[in-house]
């Protein structure tokens, strides 16, 4: 893969799932700790408590998207006139020809938050607009410059 190739190729952000997955398990750990019995210096838990059951679910079913979304391995190519969304499973495209319009939301003033902008593709074929949100994905701020460059290749034609 050469190195033109390379730089249009934007992995799917995985933080979020990292991040909530050790939080949650955090909590889960601390919750044991406070809730637990101190006995004759062994700590005895309390397993009958469904707080804890709680937890251990929150907690496996963050650890199962993490994982499923590793296993997943999304990521979106903008490669010559093409836009790709690949996944391990199938692969979604569009040529920059199917594009009848492409809008970038503007940031606002008052959240100055980069997740919330967001592109809609509009394709001449479908209904439906593709939407991609840019801070989904690592280099967002790469993504959000290659797609204002398909849209004054559009916009110029």
């Amino acid at each position: 893969m050469n190195e033109e190739n390379r730089k249009n190729v934007f992995k799917y952000n995985m933080s979020f799932y990292y991040q909530s997955t050790i939080i949650y398990f955090i909590v889960f750990i601390i919750y044991v700790v406070v809730r637990g019995e101190f006995v004759e210096n062994s700590f005895k838990l309390i397993t009958k408590d469904p707080i804890i059951y709680f937890f251990a679910i929150i907690v496996f079913v963050s650890l199962i998207s993490l994982l499923y979304n590793l296993y997943k391995s999304r990521h979106l190519e903008i490669v010559g006139d093409r836009i790709l969304f690949i996944d391990r499973f199938k692969t979604k495209f569009f040529t920059i020809d199917q594009i009848d319009k492409i809008k970038i939301s503007r940031p606002r003033r008052r959240l100055n938050n980069r997740a919330f902008r967001t592109v809609k593709i509009k394709l001449k074929n479908r209904r439906r607009q593709v939407l991609i949100r840019p801070y989904d994905y690592e280099n967002d701020e790469e993504l959000l410059n290659k797609l204002h460059e398909i849209k004054e290749k559009l916009e110029s034609r």
